[in-house]
């Protein structure tokens, strides 16, 4: 049975606060911790917690202050305690979700949690789905959907740029942005639209003028709306960066020096790496993930050249590639081949192992200005990590980062609009032909802070959050 909403508005736009339906879930994650909590939302979230909690002095939490936190023990149906708590009351709309919320911080076991849960869904509460509090907040507009999004970042930030990126954008620096841009796309639509209310007044060459100069300033924020959120995506997956070379040249050995552990399994005995391994490390809040891969060389053991064929199907696709090359041995035609695989593709070369005598031709490398390194010794590892920082920052600069596919295609959708707008007005098209299409631009911009999204938009995209947030 669908539990009953009453509308609202809101900056301009519907809202639905939810008023029959309290939400429960547990919000930290599984496993043995100091503490642990479980959350509840809704019209009977006081309600229900003055069922199952009792106050160290009995008082009822439903007549107790707003923000405040009291100590207290939850009770199971036969009055047995279930455990000692402290409980959080966040009254409507003072809330994050602008309802009524109790969260009860217990101890972090998985039993504890378990049953203070089991509790609130018998006493009229039912089992939050992925994300509905932030879904909740979105919907009754204490986030937009750019924001909302913004909180999933926050929670899967593998690093402290990730996490600042993320931030900022949850305190609605992007939101900002957009509605600047709107702003600026309603007075040029004004301008046109007051030639279209006075048809006897032709377009004159300087209207024309101002508007191109104006929709030029709009396709400008709308590029630089581009850039700037441009680290989104590498931010949260990661730089790929591809480890090459022969077998036994050091791959296993630079992965697990590089991740501080041992993930790859390092012997004599080569070709022990047959499959993609991966890590991720972090360089100055830049995340690398970072793929040791199958020596490549000739070989006639299929499941050799299968993992050969994946090494260079990662390389191909990788941002970045450290190619290594054994200064104990000599340069041969494999090490030939790998050069020439390389060429013209983003990578560092190194000549590995310079605590051993150099064998290697050094003139076969000196052109690309290898970096000599001994994972053994540490050896030239400043110098690579210098190296790769450079790298980072050059890839920062050249590659296209976005925050997701969803802002990139839409964003990309309104640049569309609003240079059809200028081609047409160029043209000398109907004037309201060019209103349309700067509408159209409008439309898609409230799609990303999702004033105008359809359902399906908005529950794929909390459906990537985890139960409890």
């Amino acid at each position: 049975m669908k539990s009953q909403q009453r509308t609202l508005l809101f900056c301009g736009r519907k809202i639905f606060m939810i008023q029959e339906e309290t939400i429960s879930a547990i919000s930290t994650a599984v496993g043995e911790s100091a503490i642990g909590i479980v959350r509840m939302s809704g019209e009977r979230a006081i309600e229900i917690a003055d069922e199952i909690f009792e106050d160290i002095n009995g008082k009822k939490l439903s007549k107790i202050e707003n923000r405040k936190i009291v100590y207290g023990k939850i009770f199971d149906s036969k009055k047995n305690v279930i455990d000692e708590v402290l409980t959080f009351i966040m009254r409507a709309p003072n809330s994050y979700t602008r309802e009524d919320v109790i969260e009860f911080q217990c101890h972090g076991s998985a039993a504890a949690l378990e049953k203070i849960l089991t509790r609130t869904l018998e006493c009229g509460a039912r089992l939050a789905e992925r994300g509905e509090f932030t879904k909740r907040a979105f919907l009754n507009g204490r986030l937009n959907l750019s924001q909302a999004e913004a909180v999933l970042d926050i929670i899967q930030a593998k690093t402290t740029e990730a996490l600042k990126i993320a931030e900022e954008k949850l305190s609605g620096k992007m939101t900002d942005e957009i509605y600047k841009v709107k702003q600026q796309i309603l007075n040029v639509i004004s301008h046109i639209e007051a030639v279209i209310d006075f048809p006897e007044d032709d377009i004159d060459e300087i209207t024309i003028n101002e508007i191109n100069k104006s929709i030029d300033l709009i396709v400008n924020e709308i590029d630089e709306l581009l850039k700037t959120e441009a680290k989104g995506k590498i931010l949260r997956e990661g730089i790929e960066t591809v480890i090459i070379g022969k077998p036994n040249v050091g791959k296993s050995s630079l992965l697990n020096f590089l991740s501080k552990r041992e993930k790859s399994i390092v012997t004599e005995i080569p070709g022990t790496t047959r499959d993609a391994i991966e890590e991720y490390v972090n360089f100055n809040g830049i995340l690398l993930k970072i793929v040791d891969t199958a020596g490549i060389h000739k070989s006639e053991d299929k499941i050799e050249q299968i993992g050969i064929e994946r090494s260079k199907n990662f390389a191909n696709k990788a941002a970045l590639i450290l190619a290594l090359f054994d200064g104990s041995r000599k340069f041969d035609e494999e090490d030939e081949e790998i050069l020439k695989f390389i060429d013209g593709k983003n990578a560092i070369i190194l000549m590995t192992k310079s605590d051993l005598p150099t064998e290697i031709e050094k003139n076969k490398l000196q052109k690309f200005n290898p970096t000599k390194i001994s994972v053994k010794n540490g050896t030239g590892i400043n110098e690579l990590y210098k190296n790769i920082l450079k790298k980072i920052n050059n890839l920062s600069n050249e590659l296209n980062f976005i925050k997701s596919a969803r802002e990139l295609e839409i964003l990309k959708r309104v640049k569309n609009h609003v240079t059809d707008a200028k081609k047409a007005l160029e043209l000398n098209i109907e004037t309201d032909l060019i209103s349309i299409d700067l509408r159209s631009a409008l439309q898609a911009l409230d799609e990303l802070t999702g004033e105008s999204v359809s359902d399906e938009i908005v529950n794929e995209i909390f459906s990537k959050f985890c139960v409890g947030k």
